[in-house]
């Protein structure tokens, strides 16, 4: 494990995860409003398994969630990356990199979401050459579903989570 940032923006560091960075990204998921779109009911398993998906995709893919911290700062202030999972939302979704964004709730509104994500896409761009990329937002998140047109992803249809929830599904074209 490394002890310096995977990458940097202005005002950001994004790290690749840590086992000590469990708690607190617990605590981003479930905590505040920012919870309300992000099944802040989930327990401590279902909490588990999605650190592992997101940190796990560094092993198997190449790329994978990063926390986010402000520049010098030890506090967790977002996760943001892209991601490979499954959700059970067919094949034109599952088994494709899968960007997310999610900042906690006293940091909204300040641009950190776009500002770590262009730094995430721009690597990613790099990396693994320019390839579709999926996402999924719930149709009442308007912050993400603005961020989602300005980072070149755009709807493609509606879907429902195993768990009943709608969500909108977008994609980012490869070049």
């Amino acid at each position: 494990m490394s002890d310096a940032p995977f990458l940097v923006t202005e005002r950001l560091e994004l790290w690749l995860p840590r086992p000590r960075d469990r708690e607190e990204l617990r605590a981003l998921v479930t905590g505040g409003d920012t919870g309300r779109f992000l099944a802040p009911d989930a327990g401590e398993v279902d909490f588990f398994n999605r650190f592992l998906r997101g940190s796990g995709s560094w092993q198997l893919y190449g790329y994978g969630l990063l926390p986010v911290r402000l520049r010098g700062e030890p506090t967790i202030v977002g996760n943001c990356g892209v991601f490979h999972t499954f959700r059970g939302l067919g094949r034109d979704f599952d088994d494709q990199p899968e960007a997310g964004w999610i900042v906690r709730h006293d940091h909204v509104g300040k641009g950190f979401a776009g500002e770590a994500m262009r730094a995430v896409l721009a690597w990613f761009d790099r990396t693994h050459g320019p390839r579709r990329i999926v996402c999924m937002i719930s149709p009442g998140n308007e912050p993400s579903l603005r961020l989602a047109g300005k980072l070149g992803f755009t709807p493609y249809r509606e879907a429902e989570l195993p768990t009943g929830d709608a969500v909108r599904l977008f994609e980012r074209a490869g070049a």
